[in-house]
């Protein structure tokens, strides 16, 4: 997208145009209705003459990490809520510096470094910064002064508001309610009546009041499994397929959570208790098919094959919320689908009722944990 031959036109990044999906577009392509998730055959029929890039899942991955990188060294609490999507608090830096030039200077250092356009909202609130933040783009930057939340929001179409559907939306439209200003004309107990919970906090959020706080991206939680084996073993090809079930039980936890991991690790424990374990860093992914070569190429980094294997543990880490970001990848759509497909299986029969071949002999009582 920072090709200069392509500045000024209608850009799309994605997969095939039969079967793939918009993964983002440039705001040339967007006024023709374009917009990320589309499928690719949809958006080429709105904007035909656009030019289609084919977007990597590693350089998405190395640009995410250079700006968080870049914003760990200067946020005191920040949250990576998205591969391209950060929150920052800055509560109490207004007795030092000003807020908002710190957050300009912020921007002008990670476009400078980057060369990534960058846009940003201030705002007393995750929820007014998120949207004060889309109305900025491209490239730029609003500051909603505290105080002015409420005739901020009040102009806007309440589709703005985070988890208003299309369903919603018709519904809220039904009702003669198209701006945010126009929930507040309408007393709670009634849209209670008509929404249940959701209306109130439809009301609450028409007041420009958003409780979610930002939470540390430090403490962000790692998904392991571990196995201590009945019996000390040689035998690798037991324990590549014990890697192999550990890694599918763990990436069927991450897509539950709906993350991403851009880190994982491998952990063995021999006979005489030494320990090991090696990491590395990955494109961001929650595909078995993805994580498996990675997991089997640190094991074998490790392994030492003169030594019984007393323990075996996997663990996936730098943990961030996937939302659509799994449209950045190839195929997308047909991975998605495939995933969604194995994890419903999972949920309704149980998490072993499907298994990569390699795995099915793996003795059931075999202590794990």
């Amino acid at each position: 997208m920072n090709n200069p031959s392509l500045k000024g036109k209608p850009v799309i990044v994605g997969g095939s145009k039969e079967r793939g999906v918009v993964s983002t577009c440039s705001y040339e392509a967007r006024k023709f209705g374009v917009h990320s998730a589309m499928p690719m055959k949809k958006a080429m029929e709105l904007c035909p003459d656009a030019q289609i890039v084919r977007g990597t899942r590693g350089e998405y991955s190395r640009f995410s990490r250079w700006v968080t990188d870049i914003i760990a060294a200067k946020a005191p609490l920040f949250e990576k809520a998205s591969i391209d999507e950060f929150y920052i608090d800055l509560t109490g830096m207004d007795k030092y510096f000003n807020p908002y030039q710190w957050t300009i200077d912020l921007r002008e250092e990670i476009i400078e470094k980057t060369q990534l356009p960058i846009s940003f909202g201030l705002a007393t609130n995750k929820m007014i910064a998120k949207i004060a933040t889309d109305m900025a783009k491209p490239n730029g930057y609003i500051f909603v002064q505290p105080g002015m939340e409420q005739s901020f929001l009040a102009p806007l179409t309440v589709n703005k508001i985070s988890g208003v559907g299309d369903h919603t939306y018709k519904k809220l439209q039904e009702m003669g309610i198209n701006l945010i200003g126009d929930i507040l004309k309408f007393p709670k107990e009634l849209l209670e009546r008509k929404m249940g919970k959701w209306g109130i906090e439809l009301y609450n959020k028409a007041l420009g009041i958003s409780l979610s706080g930002v939470h540390n991206y430090h403490e962000a939680k790692s998904i392991s499994t571990e196995n201590t084996f009945e019996e000390n073993t040689k035998d690798k090809a037991f324990l590549l397929k014990e890697l192999v079930r550990m890694t599918e039980k763990v990436a069927y936890e991450l897509r539950k959570d709906e993350k991403l991991a851009g880190c994982i690790a491998v952990k063995i424990r021999y006979s005489d208790f030494e320990t090991t374990s090696k990491q590395a860093t990955i494109n961001y992914t929650f595909s078995d098919d993805e994580l498996i070569p990675d997991m089997i190429q640190l094991f074998n980094q490790l392994y030492k094959s003169e030594k019984a294997v007393r323990l075996l543990g996997v663990r996936l880490s730098e943990l961030t919320n996937h939302a659509l970001q799994g449209n950045l990848f190839d195929n997308p759509e047909k991975k998605a689908n495939l995933y969604k497909a194995i994890d419903d299986v999972k949920n309704k029969y149980g998490r072993s009722a499907l298994q990569k071949a390699r795995t099915v002999k793996i003795n059931p009582s075999e202590p794990s944990k």
